[in-house]
Formats: C-alpha cells, sequence, structure tokens
C-alpha cells in the first residue's frame, strides 16, 4: 500500500519531459479492466492512484490531451514521448486519476479496488481487496475511501 514518507512525491513520463509532483496521498487506488484502458495502456489494465486535485500539478512540460478527449473524460499524456499520465474526468475538478508507475519511487501501484471486472482478461489477477464488475456504486465511495485510509494508516 501507499507509503506516505514519499510525500511529496515526484515523478515524470517516460522520456521525462513532463515531470509532476503530488503532495498528498491518494484518497484510492485502482485497477481498471476496461477495453479502453487495456488499449491506452497496451497492457491487461491501468493502474491508477486518485488524488485530490490540489496536491497534484505539473512542474515541467506542458501535458497534450490523447486518447479520448470528453466529454466524460480527458487523458493527458506527454508532448514528447506520448506517456499517458494522468486523467482529469469532466464535472469532477476535486480529484485527478494518476497513472502512479509515473512516480520516481512508485509505491502507490497496489490497487485497492479493481473496476470494470466484467471485461478483465480471464488470466489477470491482482492483490485488490474489492472488485466491481463496473464502477463501484456511488454510494459506496465514501466507505472505500474510509476503508482505504484505514489500510493505508495500519489500521487495516
Amino acid at each position: 500500500m501507499p507509503d506516505l514518507s514519499d510525500l511529496p512525491a515526484t515523478g515524470s513520463c517516460r522520456c521525462g519531459a513532463l515531470r509532476i509532483e503530488v503532495s498528498t496521498a491518494p484518497i484510492m487506488t485502482a485497477a481498471c479492466h476496461c477495453r479502453g484502458c487495456q488499449k491506452m495502456s497496451a497492457s491487461a489494465f491501468s493502474l491508477t492512484a486518485m488524488l485530490p486535485a490540489q496536491g497534484f500539478r505539473v512542474v515541467a512540460g506542458t501535458p497534450v490531451l490523447g486518447g479520448i478527449k470528453g466529454p466524460v473524460c480527458n487523458h493527458f499524456h506527454c508532448a514528447d514521448c506520448l506517456t499517458w499520465v494522468f486523467t482529469r474526468i469532466t464535472g469532477m475538478d476535486d480529484f485527478v486519476n494518476l497513472r502512479p508507475v509515473m512516480l520516481d519511487r512508485p509505491s502507490w501501484c497496489e490497487p485497492f479496488i479493481e473496476t470494470v471486472c466484467a471485461e478483465k482478461l480471464p488470466w489477470v489477477s491482482t492483490p485488490a481487496r474489492h472488485r466491481f464488475d463496473g464502477f463501484p456504486p456511488e454510494d459506496t465511495y465514501m466507505a472505500l475511501m474510509a476503508e482505504f485510509a484505514d489500510v493505508m494508516a495500519g489500521r487495516l
């Protein structure tokens, strides 16, 4: 699970032209198994660290839109190497979905939840504590975030 001693955390795209800084802990981590994430990541799933927006900033480079460009979400990439670095969901300006493998010390990669498991490749398994065929029901997010906070604090 995430290591809070890593804060502030820094990271970059593959080529290093786009640099980021994270000053707050994630509110949850996830693996998304949707076909879109499979294709964008060229892998079985994408990893996400959900961060409060005020704790995330680009410190070098200018991200460009790639992948899906609205209306539901915008995927931001390095303009030079085109690495997918983060996503912003339309109407949810309070948080950012960071690809945690971009961090210099990627201790936040272990998924707490798995989403869109209905599209999961049959051979994939992760250590996630919760699995959802789609996305978690909206009324479960607060409880999931509280449990994630307890796991991060070592209470679970």
